[in-house]
């Protein structure tokens, strides 16, 4: 319908237009639904020492506590301050939303259109406006927004398990930097007391030389030894220092932040991992969060093929709105319904090669999962081997010790009484030194495989940490 209007109402369907889309788009707003489909309630938590299994519930620690530090203390502040955390967890919450993108496509589109335009020509000039509300609706598309949604679900499975994969490559990491920071620190008082015991053993020949009952050989011998000693603690130092430090960048501070460690717990290895490898593949297949991540980027691949399938398939959309428009004052009311069927007949081929670089991600899917399936098992099997072996050597570097220390006494004894050589008393220390090395060098490996085996069949958590869970001697 054409109607004449005047100049004072010609504005007037011109607004009618725009406040009839504020108000359909009031609803939003309005209610401050910045979140209508949902999508926190299916996004994972942000990483935490509570979703790693922390039983205590406490706020994420952000400084180093005053107390000596912790396996717990390093897992927890490496938990909360970390910055793979973070990234991991903005990837979790990227695949969220592309989830809401998804879900999105199934609702109609509502698109407002002004214009407004001044023409002239030989006789007059005059003013042209318009306004167009339009919406619209994609009602049938061949299964498209079905697999694009199937696609974005199966990324944030797989984005939740890479993010529990992180979180437990970082439990690990922050173990493994602080028994090793402990291991440095117990070789730094080892390789102290060796210096000590050259020390004494210099002494003595010392003594002995001034008296004229030794040789200047065997001064010099132990001079050379003492010197050596010396050395071998100066560096054990330094190790300790870049152990600190590394173990410092693990929780996310300056490599430079003071720690203090608590010392290593008196305990003797247990038996609670010895169980047949095959059932602990068999959990690690189920339990291991990288698998998951694996197993949904499959699904994620064939939810891609059937999107390039359906992409070259006919889609159906409607839409309907009013429309205004007004030349030279003389105005115009109206609205428009259409329904729009598309019909691809011939696209140079290139819904076939989509669907084939589809299938062909499926078979890269496919085949990545079966090698970390394969190395999976791997994994455990080495990580039960080596824990193994780990224990069979604490044991017997506890006896090593003992042998090595009463040999280091009854050399130190005889030299001092004249009926030993000093040969003999540098080669007891010497034993000494390398069983009290290899006794720490056993217990760090025990606890670092034992955290290893644990992360490897995807169950690495604090009840590994529980005092329960050591045997004491």
């Amino acid at each position: 319908m054409t109607k004449e209007t005047t100049s004072g109402t010609t504005t007037k369907p011109l607004f009618a237009c725009l406040a009839a889309a504020l108000w359909l788009a009031l609803p939003v707003g309005a209610a401050g639904l910045s979140d209508p489909f949902a999508t926190d309630a299916v996004t994972p938590p942000r990483p935490t020492p509570q979703s790693a299994g922390r039983s205590a519930d406490v706020p994420c620690a952000r400084e180093v506590p005053a107390a000596p530090l912790t396996a717990v203390d390093a897992v927890d502040l490496t938990l909360c301050n970390n910055p793979q955390t973070r990234e991991v967890w903005a990837a979790a919450r990227y695949q969220a939303a592309q989830v809401g993108v998804a879900q999105a496509a199934w609702l109609p589109n509502l698109d407002g259109r002004l214009g407004a335009s001044r023409l002239k020509n030989e006789q007059r000039n005059y003013n042209s406006n318009s306004a167009v509300l339009t919406l619209s609706w994609l009602v049938f598309d061949s299964g498209a927004r079905s697999a694009t949604g199937e696609n974005a679900r199966q990324l944030l499975e797989a984005a939740a398990a890479t993010q529990d994969s992180t979180v437990q490559s970082l439990f690990l990491s922050a173990l493994q930097a602080f028994y090793f920071a402990q291991a440095t620190q117990a070789a730094v008082v080892s390789t102290t007391e060796a210096e000590r015991a050259a020390r004494e053993g210099f002494n003595a020949a010392e003594s002995r030389y001034q008296v004229g009952v030794a040789t200047p050989a065997d001064r010099l011998l132990a001079q050379t030894a003492l010197s050596q000693a010396t050395l071998n603690r100066i560096r054990a130092e330094g190790d300790s220092r870049n152990a600190l430090g590394a173990l410092a960048n693990v929780m996310g501070f300056p490599a430079g932040q003071a720690l203090a460690l608590a010392a290593p717990p008196a305990t003797l290895p247990n038996d609670s991992f010895t169980r047949e490898v095959a059932a602990l593949i068999a959990e690690a297949e189920v339990r291991r969060p990288d698998l998951k991540a694996a197993e949904a980027q499959v699904r994620a691949a064939e939810a891609g093929v059937d999107l390039a399938r359906a992409q070259g398939r006919p889609t159906i959309s409607v839409s309907t709105g009013p429309t205004w428009t007004e030349i030279d004052r003389v105005s115009a009311n109206g609205g428009v319904i259409a329904v729009a069927v598309n019909l691809p007949i011939f696209s140079g081929f290139d819904t076939t090669y989509r669907v084939r670089a589809a299938e062909a991600q499926v078979d890269v899917r496919t085949a990545q999962r079966d090698r970390l399936r394969n190395q999976v098992a791997l994994d455990v099997w080495r990580a039960y081997q080596s824990l193994t072996t780990a224990t069979q050597s604490l044991k017997t570097t506890l006896d090593l010790v003992a042998s090595a220390e009463q040999s280091e006494r009854v050399a130190l004894g005889r030299y001092k009484a004249g009926v030993g050589t000093v040969l003999d008393l540098l080669t007891a220390q010497s034993a000494l030194a390398s069983a009290r090395l290899q006794r720490i060098q056993a217990a760090l490996d025990w606890f670092v495989f034992r955290a290893t085996l644990a992360q490897s069949v995807g169950a690495l958590d604090y009840t590994l940490l529980q005092p329960a869970a050591e045997g004491k001697r």
